[in-house]
Formats: C-alpha cells, sequence, structure tokens
C-alpha cells in the first residue's frame, strides 16, 4: 500500500530518519535546505533529535508526529528538522547542552525550538499532544510559540542570544574546595529515598556516578550514612524489576520510584557503569552481592550483546536491546522479538 505522506527523509540513509519519511511533518534533515527555508520565510525551527531504539521518541512520534493536527501547525508556522544523534553526535551534545542549561534535566527525545539563525529558545524533551497532568501538551506549547513569535520576534531574538552567550562562557578554572563536595554530599543526601533507594522521587535511574561519588565520600571523609545509601540503592535495584531477574542486565531507568516497573530497554554502556558500580562497591563492603551481580551483567553483555555474525577478528558488540510489550487479545502481556542495534569496538 502506498503511503499517505511522504518527505524529505526519505533520501536519507539513517534508520532513525527513515523511520520518520511517512509522517506528516515536513521533517527536513540537518542542512542548509532547512536553514535557507527558515531563513527565507522567518519562521522559527522545530528540532527533534533522537534515536532509532529510543522508546519515548516512538511514542511521541505516533502520538504526536502522526497526529494530522499538529503536523498542520508544524508545516504552517516551523520548518521542522529531524537529527539522528547516533548520526550527528556533535549536534546532540550542543542541544543537550541547551537543554540542561535551559530546564536543569535532559533526555530523548530532544526538543528544541530555535530562531530562523539557529539560536535556541526553548528546549524540552518528550511531549504528550495534548496538555496532560499538568505538562503542557506539544499542540499548545507550538500555539503559544507561534504566538510570541508573531507578537514579539524581536524580543524571542534577543533571548535566544543571550542562551547562545551563557553557552559560550568557559567556566574559570579551580580546584574543587571540599566544602564543594560537601554541598554534592549533602544535596544528594537530601534527595535520597530513604525507603527504595536511588534519588528522586518518580522515574528512577541507576545513576552510577552518584554510587562512585558516594562510595568515594565514605572512604575519605569516613561517613557512614554516604554507605548506607549506597548499600540500600544496590540491593533494591538487583532485586527490583529494572534488573532482569532471568537473563540479568540492567533496563535504562524504571518507570516509578520502587524499581518495580522497568522501561524495556537495555544499553551496553548502562552495563558498563553498573557492573563498575557493583564491582567498587564490592571492594569497599566486601558483600557478595555486589560481586555477583556484576559477574551477571558481564555474563549478560558476553552472552547477549555479542554479535554472532561476525567473525571473531572484527568484535561488534549490540549497544541496545529493546523490548516491546504486546498485549493479546486475551488482556494477556508478551515480549515481542528484541530490536538492536550494533556498534564496533
Amino acid at each position: 500500500m502506498k503511503d499517505e505522506y511522504t518527505n524529505s527523509l526519505i533520501k536519507e540513509k539513517s534508520p532513525y530518519l527513515l523511520q520518520h519519511a511517512h509522517n506528516p511533518v515536513n521533517w527536513y534533515p540537518w542542512g542548509d535546505d532547512a536553514f535557507r527555508k527558515a531563513l527565507a520565510e522567518r519562521k522559527p525551527i522545530f528540532l527533534s533529535i533522537g534515536y532509532s531504539t529510543c522508546h519515548w521518541c516512538h511514542v511521541m512520534a505516533r502520538e504526536s508526529f502522526e497526529n494530522p493536527e499538529i503536523a498542520d501547525i508544524l508545516n504552517r508556522d516551523f520548518v521542522s528538522v529531524k537529527v539522528d544523534r547516533e548520526e550527528r553526535p556533535d549536534i546532540d551534545a550542543i542541544y543537550m547542552r541547551v537543554c540542561q542549561m535551559m530546564t536543569g534535566a535532559g533526555g530523548w527525545p530532544l526538543t528544541i525550538i530555535m530562531t530562523p539563525e539557529g539560536e535556541p529558545f526553548f528546549a524540552g524533551t518528550y511531549f504528550p499532544p495534548e496538555d496532560r497532568g499538568g505538562v503542557p501538551g506539544l499542540k499548545t506549547i507550538l500555539e503559544r510559540v507561534v504566538m510570541l513569535w508573531k507578537k514579539d520576534a524581536d524580543g524571542i531574538a534577543e533571548t535566544a542570544r543571550k542562551v547562545v552567550e551563557a553557552l559560550k562562557e568557559k567556566p574559570a578554572s579551580y580546584q574543587i574546595k571540599p566544602e564543594t563536595v560537601d554541598m554534592a554530599y549533602e544535596y544528594l543526601r537530601r534527595n535520597f529515598d530513604r525507603k527504595n533507594g536511588g534519588f528522586g522521587s518518580q522515574q528512577k535511574f541507576p545513576t552510577p556516578h552518584n554510587i562512585h561519588f558516594l562510595l568515594t565520600y565514605h572512604l575519605r571523609r569516613g561517613e557512614g550514612e554516604a554507605l548506607e545509601m549506597v548499600r540500600l540503592t544496590l540491593e533494591r535495584m538487583r532485586y527490583g524489576g529494572i534488573y532482569d531477574q532471568l537473563g540479568y542486565g540492567f533496563h535504562r531507568y524504571a518507570v516509578e520510584p520502587t524499581w518495580t516497573i522497568p522501561h524495556f530497554e537495555k544499553m551496553l554502556y548502562d552495563q558498563a557503569l553498573a557492573m563498575t558500580a557493583y564491582l567498587e562497591a564490592f571492594q569497599v563492603t566486601g558483600d557478595e552481592l555486589h560481586q555477583r551481580t556484576a559477574l551477571e551483567i558481564s555474563e549478560y553483555v558476553l552472552r547477549d550483546l555479542k554479535s554472532r555474525r561476525v567473525d571473531s577478528t572484527r568484535p561488534w558488540m549490540l549497544k541496545a536491546v529493546v523490548l516491546r510489550v504486546v498485549t493479546t487479545s486475551g488482556g494477556h502481556q508478551r515480549y515481542r522479538r528484541p530490536s538492536v542495534m550494533m556498534q564496533t569496538l
């Protein structure tokens, strides 16, 4: 059956961009054509960055980019640009820094709105199509931007220039003071979930860098509470749904604070970081659970993330495994065959 829509992404080679080639949104790949069009028509640029195995990228595509009403707004009032972060990590790094600076957080899909000159003035990640639970929907955001752009494009451009200037500022070179380290520890202590382990009260990420910091703080300052935070977090993660109790390995994050319901995506780099955290904890505590978990992760990586399709002289690792939950006619759930992405070592 012939697709109803086809946009400029049909000429691209990236699997992620090709996934969006038949959206009703008139996507452009990153390049001169998109920026020339934006400058000629004096329209803001809607930039969306993601990758092919990103769950929420697929959700936003299905909910918003296949939505004719939202597509009409984007096609009429914006120039829309799609970027595969695995094809252009340089672009992704720049705009992820923008998002983190403007919102304090980041992730994918990465959503940026810029002036025709490419200077950002709005940043975020996933947005639902309509307002939901206090979160503005993409349709609301786009309509608001259109209204403000028509009313005060010069003011928005000035704000965007300030964002760019802030990005250019280089922090002064200095040594980290002991009180700065103490402030970082106090921040983690205040945000620690004393019931479930981990940090925050909603989605839970493994954050192995926090584990490394707390272990180092314990060793250098003799702070027992820091070690207890590590113990509780690693134990709850290991016995939670975020960890594959049968096949081993960690999913990217848990969608709620008890580590019970995982986001069904396993990344190679997450396994490496988690393995390091558990090994460091074992070195400090001698707890065999930490050692066993690290060995299980290693077993999973070498068993399931190593491609069998190439010879031993060219090792490849699968960088991601995505499981999709499928609801059957009887209401039961099963997992569809995982999709994978490969990366040479």
